[in-house]
């Protein structure tokens, strides 16, 4: 089997906090990859030194048989990225923002025009096509980013969040997109902490916690008879409430305090 993604001790330290603390990620090309971990488990991190955001202090990250840093060019032709707090040119039109970067990328216009029509009817976005992006709403913004990060055809597609603040039509419009994108043998990464839409999408799942990988493989195996939600707390550990504590104030009396 193949591996699209593959890292080797990845590490990441801010000042005396370690972000990721060794990562060893392998995710196999054409699967629909879920990397998951409660808030703070260093996904983000992970995807930003992965696709050349962020330098690592530490280890290695291939993609496609490319080094990361070593051969950033041959990656970042490889490589669609739309990460969280995504900042887009918002004083372009949908449509010149993907023309732009279609220029960026040095794709024929009359393939970039193609591509950019076809990839705003597909997203629903054609009526909004000339609309400035600032005036987009938090799914538009998301449907236009996943067209920019589309264009230019890459063969792994990494999102961090992306159904974070969207509306359930968008998410449905964005869920077929990734789904033909995959089904065409290209490779789709994204991180979440919502454990229900992992299982409906994925195949393969990695799971971090405290900036390690404690878990990855195929979604049938890590989640055996459990859900992925089960799992995923055997994993990462559940809080201890057998002897709750504080808040003993709250709701006894709402009045009390008036």
């Amino acid at each position: 089997m193949t591996d699209a993604v593959r890292t080797h001790g990845l590490f990441k330290r801010y000042g005396q906090q370690v972000a990721v603390a060794g990562v060893d990620l392998a995710v196999p090309a054409g699967s629909f990859a879920g990397l998951v971990g409660p808030n703070g488990a260093g996904k983000t991190t992970t995807l930003g030194m992965i696709t050349g955001l962020l330098r690592p202090d530490g280890g290695s990250a291939m993609i496609d048989g490319y080094d990361v840093w070593r051969d950033p060019v041959a990656v970042k032709a490889r490589i669609g990225v739309l990460p969280e707090g995504l900042r887009l040119f918002e004083r372009l039109s949908g449509r010149e923002l993907l023309l732009y970067n279609g220029r960026l990328r040095r794709i024929p216009k009359a393939d970039v025009e193609r591509r950019a029509d076809e990839l705003l009817a597909v997203m629903d976005l054609t009526g909004a096509a000339d609309k400035l992006v600032v005036d987009y709403s938090t799914g538009m913004r998301k449907k236009i980013g996943l067209a920019a990060a589309l264009l230019h055809n890459p063969s792994v597609l990494f999102l961090d969040e992306p159904f974070e603040g969207v509306d359930p039509v968008s998410a449905a419009t964005l869920t077929d997109v990734l789904r033909r994108f995959t089904a065409s043998g290209a490779t789709v990464i994204f991180s979440s902490h919502v454990m229900d839409l992992v299982e409906r999408l994925c195949d393969w799942v990695s799971v971090m916690s405290a900036g390690h990988i404690v878990a990855q493989g195929p979604l049938a195996e890590i989640r055996g008879a459990r859900t992925l939600n089960q799992a995923f707390l055997d994993l990462v550990g559940r809080p201890d409430r057998t002897t709750p504590t504080g808040l003993t104030w709250l709701g006894a009396n709402p009045k009390a305090d008036q």
